[in-house]
């Protein structure tokens, strides 16, 4: 996955698909680190997206609950990528993605902060990768793909 001469370190979040049947959900802030995370999202679609930066796992049961019910539910698992938002699917992805994370440990607070879809990417919003705003910047909100 290395080009020659390629410094960058390549993670596949869920590398034989087989997930947890738990859920997961992480965060994927974007920095210059050398860390690329991939992740498939997209739905029956099977789109390996990827993004350089840090990871923050979400904790706790049933976090992807949410958004399995708007992408796999209602969208049917077809991917929505250049989907056209309804005000009240948007308003549901909007509380969905709005976990609270903690920041970096360079910052002065000490309380997690919820994140907020980053409605200035939308057209980017598919099954498994929504981009939102960390308390540390753009990142992206991802979890398990369900096909």
């Amino acid at each position: 996955m290395t080009e020659a001469g390629d410094a960058k370190r390549y993670i596949v979040l869920d590398p034989d698909g087989a997930g947890s049947d738990q859920g997961w959900v992480f965060v994927i802030v974007a920095a210059a680190t050398g860390v690329v995370y991939q992740n498939q999202g997209g739905g029956t679609g099977c789109i390996q997206y990827e993004q350089e930066g840090y990871l923050i796992p979400v904790l706790g049961q049933g976090l992807d609950d949410d958004l399995r019910e708007i992408f796999v539910g209602e969208l049917k698992g077809q991917g929505a990528r250049r989907l056209d938002w309804p005000a009240d699917r948007l308003d549901r992805l909007r509380a969905a993605v709005a976990f609270h994370v903690y920041g970096s440990a360079n910052r002065d607070d000490l309380f997690p902060l919820p994140l907020v879809l980053d409605e200035s990417r939308l057209s980017e919003v598919d099954e498994a990768w929504v981009p939102v705003v960390t308390p540390d910047g753009p990142g992206v909100l991802v979890w398990e793909n369900s096909d």
